[in-house]
């Protein structure tokens, strides 16, 4: 059931928000654990188990670390180590799986019988989400929960289990007691706000650009000018931005209506003038969750084992990124893409204790963010190895392109322009700037701003009327 989809703006969404709203306040949260229940099975009737058994396993092995915590250190570490692999082995059995079997007959010609296995939604979220819940249990950091249904709450609430963000159990704990969780009017209007605004991202933005990344991307890579296939990254760029921020928003407003703060996970990353800033506005709670219980434990392991400073960063840091190509999938192209991180990352650093700090490098730095950004999308959206790199030699002139079938016109027509520079636009913190603030606590904005987002909102129906192109790109992670 996708946000953006019909049946969950005028059927799903309205019957939770009535229903939340009509029960006393103890009785919300089991509404909405069902409520969650039946958007996952909605989607995925027969993987439903899936999210259950991912529950059972950190509700058990919770209560397990809390109970030998005191009493029995390595009891409780072996909990903790048993815990994080069945996690892992649930993501592993349906993400990876089959990936690995076909590069195994890839590489070494083993004959692996592989099966078609449909992969769950939002599985590597409620994984990620269990294993924070469980580590920072083990270092002390929250208390146990003792009631399995709040547990199942905390990692199936439906805003969140699809595409994210990634919200700790630290960061909604004390949000499960109902007497702290207060929804005024303003909170709720401001969260339908927030909604319609990451709705229309979606519906207007993204899948505009979407449908001609795909029609770009869909021809051989040799058969593209260098001016398409700037094209047709670019659109993609902008369509995953919007795509995946219009879902964070959707999901940050919907919880919004319903009395959850939810962790920000975009802070206008294409204003990023490196590489390090990026990752910092990017996908900002994967990017914490993989520096808190990857990047750090690893870091502070290789310390104890005396390795040196620069050994234990490049080490660290090309260990992170390629467990967070991996993280997206098992084929060699989201490897890859991480690996391509991690190392221009590795490059600024030493960059950076070389160069000199002054404000006039600053545009040639955000160029330089930009086009490594940019050429990276290639990789996380190209399947295949070859067909990347051919793209990118088109894009650059390195490559010849043969048997070109539309110019660059056929693709860029005004309904493209405008959504191009209306997603840049959108990508600018406008709302931020002092004179932007200023302006809203003026009492005709508040009022036009209502009728304003009301409009918004019936443009992006007509949007998703009159469109058959909708997907979620992160849904398939």
């Amino acid at each position: 059931m996708l946000f953006s989809s019909s049946v969950f703006l005028f059927l799903f969404l309205p019957v939770v928000m009535i229903g939340y709203h009509l029960l006393r306040k103890n009785h919300r949260v089991y509404f909405l654990l069902l409520a969650s229940l039946f958007f996952f099975a909605w989607s995925e009737p027969r993987y439903v188990f899936v999210l259950l058994l991912s529950i059972t396993v950190n509700y058990v092995f919770g209560l397990l670390i809390h109970i030998t915590l005191e009493k029995n250190s390595y009891l409780s570490k072996a909990m903790l180590v048993a815990a994080i692999a069945g996690n892992l082995g649930i993501l592993f059995y349906f993400k990876y799986l089959n990936a690995t079997l076909s590069n195994l007959h890839r590489f070494l010609g083993a004959d692996y019988a592989i099966h078609a296995i449909a992969l769950p939604i939002g599985i590597s979220f409620f994984t990620f989400k269990g294993i924070s819940y469980i580590v920072d249990l083990y270092k002390k950091r929250v208390s146990v929960q003792k009631n399995p249904a709040l547990v199942a709450f905390y990692l199936s609430f439906f805003p969140q289990l699809a595409a994210g963000p990634i919200v700790r159990y630290a960061d909604i704990q004390a949000q499960l007691s109902a007497e702290k969780r207060v929804v005024s009017v303003d909170h709720f209007v401001n969260g339908a706000k927030r909604f319609i605004v990451g709705l229309a991202k979606k519906a207007i933005l993204a899948d505009t650009l979407g449908y001609t990344a795909d029609q770009i991307f869909a021809n051989p890579a040799l058969e593209n000018t260098a001016s398409t296939a700037w094209l047709g990254i670019l659109c993609y760029a902008f369509q995953i931005y919007m795509d995946f921020s219009g879902y964070s928003d959707m999901a940050i407003g919907a919880g919004g209506m319903l009395g959850f703060r939810t962790p920000e996970n975009f802070n206008y990353p294409y204003i990023a003038r490196s590489l390090s800033d990026f990752w910092r506005r990017w996908h900002i709670t994967l990017s914490t969750w993989f520096r808190d219980y990857v990047y750090a434990p690893l870091s502070t392991r290789l310390v104890k084992k005396r390795w040196g400073l620069r050994s234990i960063y490049i080490v660290s840091t090309l260990g992170v990124w390629f467990l967070t190509g991996l993280w997206h999938g098992g084929s060699v192209n989201f490897l890859l893409w991480g690996l391509w991180h991690g190392l221009f990352l590795l490059i600024e650093r030493a960059a950076d204790t070389h160069m000199p700090r002054t404000k006039a490098l600053a545009p040639l730095k955000y160029a330089l963010t930009m086009l490594i950004v940019t050429v990276g999308w290639v990789f996380f959206r190209e399947s295949e190895l070859r067909e990347a790199f051919q793209y990118i030699g088109v894009m650059f002139g390195l490559v010849q392109p043969q048997n070109v079938g539309f110019t660059v016109f056929y693709f860029l027509d005004a309904r493209v322009i405008c959504a191009l520079v209306a997603a840049a636009v959108v990508s600018l913190p406008i709302a931020k700037t002092k004179c932007f603030i200023d302006f809203q606590q003026r009492t005709l904005w508040k009022c036009a701003s209502v009728g304003l987002t009301l409009i918004l909102f019936f443009v992006c129906i007509v949007f998703v009327a009159a469109s058959s192109y909708n997907p979620f790109i992160y849904f398939k992670f």
